[in-house]
C-alpha cells in the first residue's frame, strides 16, 4: 500500500509540467515542451554542454524539408548556441511565409527515438504543439530527483497510450431542453484526468433498439459564438432537433476540440487557413494530423449507458468504423447537411476531398 502516484496520477502531472514550461523526465531523456520553453531553461541546459534534439512530427518535418529517419517523427540536432527563437521557428509555423529558409537542418537516425516520440505525445495531450527539446541523461532517476521533476518509466507511459483511459460515470441530471423537455444530462469523467465528455438522453430510448446518436466534438467558436468558418454549430442544434423530434435520442458531447488539438492549435490553424492552406494543410503544418480525435471515447460511453445498435448522425465515415471496431453495430448512417455558407463552402468541401466526409 503506497500513497505514491501511479502512471496514470504521473502523466496527469507531467501534462501540467509541460503546460507550465517545467521539464519532465521519459525514459532515459529530459523533456521540455517547446511552446513553453524559456531562455533561462535552455541556456541551463547549454551551458552543462549536453547535445540537445527538437523532436517534432513527420508532418512538420516534410514542411521544413528534414529528413524524418524516424518515420513519423523527427529528431532535428539543436546548434550549441540557438536561442529560444530558433526553436520556436521550427516548431512553430506562424512565420513560415515571412521566413521560409531555416535549413538545412540536421535529423538523427540512430535507434532511440522512443522517449522522443512519447514527449510528442504528451505534447499533444497537453494540448501544446507537437514538439520537444529532448536531452540525454546519463543517470535520468538521480537528475530528477535532484531537480524535483516528474519522472516516467517510458514503459509504462507506453503502454497508457495503446488504450483509452477509462470513463466512469460521475453524475447524471434531469435537463428540460427546448428541442424536448424530457432530457438528461450525463457526465463522464477520465481516470487519467483528462477533459470530462457529456451525453445528452433525450426521453427514455430503448436499449434493445437501434439508437439515433450523434458523436458530437466540442467546438467553442460554432457551438457557442455562432462561427460561420464551419458547420458544427448547425449540426448540433440540427442533431438536437431531430432527436426532439423523434421522442429519443443521445447525442454525446466530446472535449475534443479543433479534430483533438485543442482550442489554441485550432486558432493557429485558423491563422494558417488566413494565409492560403485549408484546413488539412494548416493541421499538418503544425505537425497534426488531419484528424486528432479518439472516437474509441464516444464508443464507450454509449456500451456503458447499455446501447449496442445506433443510427449515427454523422457525414463522417470514420466514425461508423471507429464505432463498428468497438464493439457497436451502426445499422444507418443518418445524414446531416445543414450549415453550409459561403465562409465555410471551401472548408467542407476540403474535408470531403480529402477527408472522405459525404457531403
Amino acid at each position: 500500500m503506497t500513497l505514491a502516484p501511479d502512471i496514470i496520477e504521473l502523466t496527469a502531472r507531467a501534462r501540467a509540467d509541460l503546460r507550465m514550461g517545467v521539464p519532465v523526465v521519459i525514459g532515459s531523456s529530459l523533456i521540455l515542451a517547446a511552446e513553453t520553453l524559456n531562455e533561462t531553461r535552455l541556456r541551463a541546459l547549454q551551458i552543462t554542454g549536453t547535445p540537445l534534439v527538437l523532436a517534432i512530427t513527420d508532418w512538420r518535418a516534410r514542411t521544413l524539408k528534414a529528413r524524418a529517419y524516424d518515420t513519423d517523427i523527427a529528431r532535428v540536432v539543436v546548434p550549441e548556441d540557438a536561442p529560444v527563437d530558433w526553436i520556436t521557428a521550427i516548431a512553430d509555423p506562424a512565420d513560415d511565409l515571412n521566413a521560409p529558409m531555416k535549413g538545412p537542418l540536421q535529423t538523427l537516425r540512430d535507434d532511440g527515438a522512443t522517449d522522443a516520440r512519447l514527449a510528442i505525445q504528451l505534447t499533444k495531450d497537453a494540448r501544446l504543439l507537437p514538439a520537444a527539446v529532448v536531452a540525454r541523461l546519463d543517470a535520468p532517476r538521480e537528475y530528477a530527483a535532484s531537480h524535483s521533476l516528474t519522472m516516467l518509466d517510458a514503459d509504462a507511459l507506453e503502454k497508457t497510450y495503446s488504450a483509452p483511459s477509462p470513463l466512469h460515470p460521475l453524475v447524471s441530471a434531469r435537463l428540460p431542453l427546448e428541442v424536448n423537455e424530457a432530457g438528461r444530462l450525463h457526465v463522464f469523467r477520465p481516470e487519467d484526468g483528462g477533459e470530462e465528455h457529456y451525453a445528452i438522453e433525450i426521453g427514455q430510448p430503448s436499449r434493445t433498439e437501434p439508437l439515433l446518436t450523434r458523436l458530437h466534438s466540442a467546438c467553442f467558436t460554432g457551438d457557442l459564438l455562432g462561427s460561420l468558418k464551419c458547420d458544427c454549430g448547425p449540426q448540433l442544434r440540427g442533431a438536437l432537433s431531430q432527436m426532439g423530434t423523434e421522442g429519443q435520442g443521445v447525442l454525446l458531447y466530446l472535449n475534443q476540440e479543433g479534430r483533438g488539438i485543442g482550442l489554441a492549435n485550432k486558432m493557429r490553424a485558423y491563422s494558417l487557413q488566413d494565409q492560403g492552406f485549408d484546413t488539412v494543410e494548416a493541421n499538418h503544418r503544425l505537425g497534426f494530423e488531419d484528424d486528432e480525435r479518439d472516437f474509441r471515447i464516444g464508443a464507450g460511453i454509449l456500451k456503458s449507458m447499455g446501447f449496442s445498435k445506433v443510427r449515427l448522425l454523422t457525414n463522417n465515415p470514420a466514425k461508423i468504423a471507429m464505432l463498428e471496431a468497438n464493439g457497436l453495430e451502426v445499422v444507418e448512417r443518418v445524414p446531416l447537411k445543414v450549415g453550409e455558407s459561403r465562409h465555410n463552402s471551401a472548408y467542407l468541401a476540403t474535408k470531403a476531398a480529402k477527408s472522405g466526409h459525404l457531403l
